[in-house]
């Protein structure tokens, strides 16, 4: 069956260069963009309950944009002034650069892991002399902390964000050649919200082997799949997907 409409389970992206943009004029597609789960900080007093004192730690370990906002959102709560000596471990040169939003990159002391969190670990346990801090999300991969478990450092764990799952009742009755998701919390909101879902002729796709196996571990088809080496991105998978599908066939 031809490919006309697809939704995407994240918020729109916000730059106009987005390949999903050039997707939907090159295959002459509808594509909607509805965030399937949604961050929700922690309150100052969910913090306190967890029994953390901004003032014990000399460094802060950042796994990601959400990491760095809520960080520095409940330091500004607590009244803390976050020292200039503070050290900051970015998963990635992304993290590192979203960073930039809060603190003079120049003047501060930032080391950056390549990709991975496995990647910044070595970099961790050099400065195993620090008290590290690690803000997170209640959906945290359970390898990170077994990753800093087996460091010989001095380190705690908090909630400073949650992944909750969105309303997605307006859309009962509406209908999506294909759906794609980015992580096992979309293939979750799904199920949460529509428990009777029927994939029918409803095609998948996703990023990600874990999200992947959320899909198969709900009974559900996985009909485009990335990262691979021929399609490293979830645009260029959809895309020869489409030309495939929608070559001389009538919906």
């Amino acid at each position: 069956m031809k490919v006309k409409t697809i939704l995407v389970s994240q918020p729109r992206p916000k730059l106009e260069n987005s390949p999903f943009f050039d997707l939907q004029k090159k295959r002459k597609v509808k594509i909607d963009f509805v965030p399937f789960i949604h961050v929700k900080g922690a309150t100052v007093k969910e913090i306190r309950l967890q029994k953390i004192d901004l003032t014990k730690f000399s460094a802060i370990i950042l796994t990601s944009r959400y990491a760095v906002d809520h960080y520095f959102r409940i330091c500004e709560k607590m009244r803390f002034k976050v020292p200039d000596s503070m050290k900051y471990f970015c998963q990635s040169e992304a993290v590192a650069f979203y960073l930039q939003k809060y603190v003079v990159y120049r003047k501060r002391k930032i080391y950056v892991g390549k990709r991975s969190f496995a990647d910044l670990c070595p970099i961790i346990e050099k400065h195993n002399s620090e008290t590290f801090l690690l803000p997170t999300t209640n959906k945290l991969k359970p390898e990170v902390p077994n990753l800093l478990n087996s460091l010989e450092i001095n380190w705690k764990q908090s909630v400073f964000y949650k992944t909750v799952i969105s309303d997605l009742s307006e859309f009962a009755n509406v209908t999506y050649d294909i759906l794609v998701f980015f992580s096992p919390s979309g293939i979750e909101s799904l199920i949460h919200n529509f428990p009777d879902f029927k994939q029918n002729n409803t095609r998948i796709a996703v990023f990600g082997a874990i999200t992947k196996k959320a899909v198969e571990e709900n009974g559900l088809k996985v009909d485009v799949f990335a990262p691979s080496p021929k399609f490293p991105s979830m645009s260029m998978a959809l895309d020869s997907y489409i030309a495939n599908v929608n070559k001389n066939k009538k919906r």
